[in-house]
């Protein structure tokens, strides 16, 4: 088995595997004034963690150097695969600060994972499940656990299969697709140029694919007349296999109740769409992925307190534009199917109580559950580096707390300086204007090194980047993932792990190897060994 290993930063190491993939070996991105000066040809010293920068090596900007580690096999386990890897790079396990997987078992579990393996040997390693995932299955989880959104889901799964289940189908949507915005752009409605109205298709939902459950609900509302035309088509003229199912379809997604859920899900589904938009972003610090986790908490709150009256408007008007009944909600609900025997209410009490806010209660309580350990004493102590405001979160014992989090670093006589130089820091950095613009605690680090604060006050700047190496998100390693089958293609199934190593590392790292000249790669091509002729 194949596993691929990936760095990002002189710092710390951090391992980010995929429940289905290859673990990778990723470290956490430092300020870009910090990566200073490594010789090229000094491959550990591009990956000695903990170590200060130094001015006075050969000036080569580790910009220009590649990320990735290398391709090895695992054949026991994945605790000797990585001690295999640190050894090659005279590194160990002890100078791990960081831990970030997806949550697989074999991973992250409490006994045999790899998690606990590492934390057992170094405690200072500190593990972050990554967000992206643990707000994937947030979504997940709430289209499992709510009866009206599971059957909202099986009901999109089943007119996937009907409508995209052959090509003519898909064939025959596409085609009226284009039918409606012609009609559209001739009766101005939708505006032309470049870039608008492209081609969409049907996406199914998955769980494991981020931000597919919104892609799905998007294109449903755009494509809405389109899929109905379809399923009408294939009711009457698909094969007797398909006819019933199309018809039941087709019944289902003309009522009030999936037009209510479905813009219900998509307004929702837009607040974590978008904070996953910005997990998946590189220099994503901590910090600033808590606060952005606060907003989408508070921004669901709000809609549950104001959002009624525009959700209700929206789904009339859909449905007054696709001809479906819109039901008086002061009416008796009636269930659908079998009849039970159940409390009478209106229908306001079920789609607002039963429907609305019980969905948006499940979100925000599974949001709380899945992001439970963000709340940690670790990460409430690095919030105090957050510079907003002038530094209002500022706390002296906090931060002396997350220094003891470090004891190789801060003990003694280093905890005591510490005191002292954070006493200083606040003050300087209140009074200064250069840090009064400055946002997160990677911009912190960054102007900090720019202003040469971090010579004056070398161990408040060892803390904070010791802050910045817990990692937020995996997405730069699941892009990895996804660019090894394009490597390593049916064409390519028997290259070695070298030659995968050799050809995965330009193709991952395009920003930095566009900078490095034809004749610089002449000149080392020429040094490998004596050749007959000069290049």
């Amino acid at each position: 088995m194949h596993h691929f290993f990936k760095k990002v930063s002189p710092v710390t190491a951090v391992l980010s595997p995929s429940e289905n993939e290859p673990p990778l070996l990723q470290l956490q991105e430092l300020p870009n004034e910090d990566r200073n000066k490594v010789d090229l040809e000094d491959g550990s010293a591009l990956l000695q963690p903990q170590e200060l920068p130094s001015e006075d090596k050969d000036k080569v900007d580790l910009e220009k150097l590649p990320s990735d580690l290398g391709v090895m096999h695992v054949a026991t386990s994945l605790e000797k695969a990585l001690d295999s890897l640190l050894s090659m790079y005279d590194l160990s396990v002890s100078s791990l600060r960081g831990q970030g997987y997806d949550g697989a078992s074999n991973m992250r579990g409490e006994f045999n994972g790899l998690k606990s393996l590492i934390l057992r040997r170094n405690p200072s390693a500190y593990y972050v499940h990554c967000f992206a995932h643990q707000l994937q299955l947030t979504i997940v989880a709430v289209a499992k656990k709510h009866t009206s959104i599971g059957s909202f889901y099986n009901v999109i799964n089943r007119f996937c299969n009907v409508v995209g289940g052959s090509c003519k189908r898909r064939y025959i949507l596409r085609e009226k697709q284009r039918e409606n915005i012609l009609e559209k752009i001739a009766s101005d409605e939708i505006t032309t140029g470049t870039g608008l109205n492209q081609e969409m298709s049907l996406k199914r939902p998955g769980d494991t694919r981020w931000s597919s459950h919104y892609g799905t609900l998007i294109n449903l509302i755009h494509l809405f007349s389109s899929i109905a035309d379809v399923l009408e088509y294939v009711g009457e003229n698909g094969d007797d296999s398909y006819r019933a199912e199309a018809d039941d379809v087709s019944e289902i997604i003309n009522r009030f109740e999936f037009i209510f859920v479905l813009h219900l899900m998509k307004q929702i589904l837009g607040i974590t769409h978008e904070l996953s938009q910005v997990l998946q972003k590189k220099d994503q610090d901590i910090v600033n992925a808590m606060n952005l986790v606060k907003v989408a908490k508070a921004r669901l709150q709000i809609m549950r307190e104001e959002g009624w009256e525009v959700l209700l408007t929206d789904v009339s008007k859909f449905c007054d534009k696709y001809e479906i009944i819109v039901l008086d909600m002061d009416n008796e609900f009636v269930p659908r199917g079998r009849v039970r025997r159940t409390q009478k209410m209106k229908n306001l009490h079920y789609y607002r109580v039963e429907i609305f806010c019980s969905v948006i209660d499940m979100q925000a309580q599974e949001l709380n559950h899945r992001f439970g350990e963000t709340n940690t004493d670790l990460l409430l102590c690095m919030a105090c580096f957050d510079p907003r405001d002038s530094f209002s979160a500022f706390d002296l014992e906090k931060l002396l707390r997350l220094a003891s989090y470090y004891p190789s670093k801060f003990y003694g006589v280093a905890l005591d300086e510490l005191e002292n130089q954070l006493q200083s820091f606040i003050f300087d950095m209140r009074i200064d204007e250069n840090f009064s613009q400055v946002s997160g605690i990677g911009g912190l680090a960054q102007k900090m090194v720019s202003t040469r604060k971090h010579e004056i006050f070398p161990l408040v700047y060892l803390l904070v980047k010791l802050s910045l190496i817990l990692p937020v998100a995996t997405a730069s390693v699941e892009r990895a993932f996804s660019a090894m089958k394009f490597i390593k293609s049916s064409l390519r199934n028997s290259m070695g792990d070298q030659l995968l190593q050799d050809c995965l590392v330009p193709y991952i790292e395009k920003d930095v190897f566009v900078n490095v000249t034809n004749e610089t790669i002449m000149q080392r091509f020429q040094k490998m060994k004596n050749r007959r002729e000069m290049l």
